[in-house]
């Protein structure tokens, strides 16, 4: 049975008067020059028909696909690693319960803890965090950040656990980056970095705090929800297999800010923030 070469994403059309064109994974073409007019003997390689290139110039084009990363290996989807199977999930069960569909699916073992962050409860403490424990720790709020609730999880990355949370803001919300190790971007740092980039860092420190005065409340639609499940499941997969970043930026180092109104998700970088080095003093 002949086997498609191409690799997932990447097709080959044949253009009129014009030959064959690749269209690659990122939705560029690019024409592609064959031997032979029409292209049918590389189309027949690549489509699996032919086992190998009949001319030297046909290799070196299957050779130039090869490189370009445009021909695939046999597939075997990552399996998730029996040590990062514990997921513990925290927070708003809108979020929570289609984000343990989407892991229980690829492998995982979410458990959903609702006493840490039943309404009223106080920050939670590192050990009540480690409880279980879990490889991951995901925590989703319906709700802005109140300060200090982040404090301890922060700290999760140094004992060895993967730490990723969201929230929303009004009719926006933000996926924050996945922190693995010591160093990653946390929370806090996320803050830090919102407050350094717009000229409101008053009023928007202000609303985290609260107290505020609102309307009507918004309320996560079944899209909505399902969304963010489904970036905050993709970011730990790709942590617990190991599999690249395809695209954009790395997960690690990425802030997703997701329109609520329109299901629109915008990516921005996002870095570490540094200790504050100590002011030399001046004597005299």
């Amino acid at each position: 049975m002949s086997r498609n070469r191409l690799a997932p994403g990447v097709e080959v059309v044949a253009v009129p008067g014009r030959g064959l064109a690749v269209r690659t994974t990122d939705g560029e073409f690019l024409s592609v020059s064959t031997p032979d007019a029409d292209g049918s003997a590389l189309l027949s390689v690549l489509s699996g028909a032919d086992a190998a290139p009949p001319d030297q110039e046909l290799r070196r084009v299957v050779a130039a696909f090869e490189a370009a990363g445009y021909l695939a290996g046999e597939p075997e989807p990552p399996r998730w690693p029996a040590d990062r199977r514990r997921i513990r999930l925290l927070g708003a069960p809108a979020l929570t319960g289609p984000l343990a569909a989407h892991l229980a699916a690829a492998g995982a073992e979410p458990r959903t803890a609702h006493a840490v962050t039943a309404p009223g409860a106080s920050a939670p403490e590192i050990e009540d965090l480690l409880e279980g424990d879990p490889a991951a720790v995901v925590w989703c709020l319906d709700g802005p950040v109140p300060d200090g609730l982040w404090e301890a999880a922060d700290r999760l990355p140094e004992y060895g656990v993967a730490w990723l949370r969201c929230h929303r803001e009004g009719w926006q919300a933000y996926v924050e980056p996945l922190a693995a190790t010591p160093g990653d971007v946390t929370a806090a740092h996320v803050r830090a970095r919102r407050l350094a980039a717009t000229p409101a860092h008053r009023e928007l420190a202000a609303y985290w705090s609260g107290p505020r005065t609102s309307g009507a409340p918004v309320r996560l639609t079944v899209s909505a929800a399902a969304l963010i499940a489904a970036l905050l499941a993709d970011d730990l997969s790709r942590w617990a297999t190991g599999a690249p970043d395809t695209a954009g930026h790395p997960a690690r180092r990425r802030l997703r800010h997701v329109d609520l109104r329109t299901l629109g998700v915008a990516e921005h970088p996002v870095l570490p923030v540094p200790p504050a080095a100590s002011i030399p003093r001046k004597d005299g």
